[in-house]
C-alpha cells in the first residue's frame, strides 16, 4: 500500500488549485502527489506527518511541501473541525522552460529545499497568510502574481525549518510498499500496544530486516518514530485538557509512567508537567499582551 496518489479537481480556466478544504473534506490519509503544496491552516490543530517527520500543527501554521513528498495532517479529536487553504501547483504550470530563466534561480532553490518539507517561521507567516487567503478568490493573471509573491517571500526571507530528513525519491520505489503501510498503521493505531513483530509482519519482513530497512529508509528507528507520534498526541492532551499526567500516559499508548516520562523528556527536553506549565504561562502571557493592546 503506497501513499494514496491524490488528485484535486482543477477548475476551468485555472492552472493550479487554491481552495479551502474543511471537515469532512479536509481529512486525507497518508498520501502524495506530483504537485507542490502550500497549505495554511485556518481552523483546528493536530499532528503533522511529513516524510519521516512527526510534529504538531496549529491554526495559523503554514507548510510548503515538495513534489511527491508523502504527508498527512491528522486532527486532534474526531469531533474537531479542521480547515485549511490548500494551494497545489506543478513545477511547469508557468509553461515549459520558465523556471530555467536566471530570475527564477532562488525559486528553483526553494523548490529543491521543499523536498524535505518546510514549516514557515518568523514574519513570513504573517506576510503569507493574507496572500494565501486571497489566492482562493483571485482571478485571471492576479492569481499568478499572488502565487509568485508567495514564492518570492519564501525564497528570499528563508524563514522556514526543514522538517524531514527523508529523501522523497525513496517513496517511489516499489520496495517501500511495506514501510508506507506501516506508516499508515502507526498513525491509525498508536494508542494501542504495538510490537516490532506486528509491524514487521505488516511490512512482510522479518524483525531484523524490518528494523534495518526502516532505519535506512527514514533515518530513525521504528521505536523512535512511534514515540514521536505518541508524545505528539500527549502534548495535545497536556495543552488542551486538565487530565492527570498518568491518564495521559495511558491514553497516548504507554503502559508505564516511567517510560512515558523518559520518552517525553528525550523528545521535548521537558518533563510532561513542565511542558504543561510552560504552555500555560505562554498562553497567559499572550492573553495579557492582547489585553494591553486592546
Amino acid at each position: 500500500m503506497k501513499p494514496l496518489l491524490q488528485k484535486l479537481p482543477l477548475a476551468e480556466n485555472h492552472s493550479f488549485v487554491a481552495s479551502t478544504f474543511r471537515t469532512p473534506h479536509f481529512e486525507v490519509g497518508w498520501h502524495q502527489h506530483i504537485e507542490y503544496e502550500l497549505i495554511l491552516f485556518t481552523e483546528g490543530s493536530g499532528l503533522s506527518f511529513v516524510g519521516n517527520h512527526v510534529g504538531e500543527f496549529e491554526t495559523g501554521d503554514i507548510y510548503f511541501l515538495g513534489s511527491n513528498l508523502p504527508h498527512t495532517f491528522q486532527k486532534r479529536e474526531i469531533e474537531l473541525l479542521t480547515s485549511a487553504v490548500v494551494v497545489q501547483f506543478r513545477e511547469d504550470f508557468w509553461g515549459l522552460g520558465f523556471m530555467q530563466i536566471p530570475e527564477c534561480r532562488s525559486i528553483r532553490q526553494l523548490l529543491e529545499a521543499s523536498q524535505y518539507g518546510l514549516k514557515i517561521t518568523g514574519k513570513s507567516r504573517q506576510r503569507l497568510q493574507p496572500l494565501i487567503i486571497a489566492l482562493e478568490s483571485a482571478d485571471s493573471f492576479r492569481r499568478i502574481l499572488i502565487l509568485g509573491e508567495c514564492l518570492d517571500i519564501l525564497s528570499t526571507a528563508k524563514e522556514y525549518n526543514k522538517i524531514s530528513t527523508q529523501d522523497t525519491r525513496l517513496q517511489n520505489n516499489k520496495d517501500t510498499t511495506g514501510i508506507n503501510k506501516v506508516f499508515q498503521f502507526t498513525i491509525d493505531s498508536f494508542k494501542d500496544p504495538i510490537s516490532l513483530s506486528q509491524v514487521a509482519s505488516i511490512a512482510c519482513m522479518s524483525v531484523p530486516a524490518f528494523c534495518n530497512y526502516f532505519k535506512r529508509t527514514t533515518r530513525k528507528t521504528y521505536i523512535d518514530f512511534l514515540n514521536e507520534v505518541r508524545v505528539g498526541y500527549a502534548c495535545h492532551l497536556l495543552m488542551e485538557t486538565q487530565k492527570p499526567v498518568l491518564d495521559i500516559c495511558y491514553e497516548s499508548g504507554y503502559n508505564t509512567m516511567a517510560n512515558f516520562h523518559k520518552q517525553f523528556l528525550k523528545i521535548k527536553k521537558l518533563t510532561p508537567l513542565r511542558y504543561r506549565k510552560y504552555f500555560d504561562s505562554n498562553l497567559l502571557q499572550r492573553g495579557t499582551n492582547i489585553g494591553i493592546e486592546s
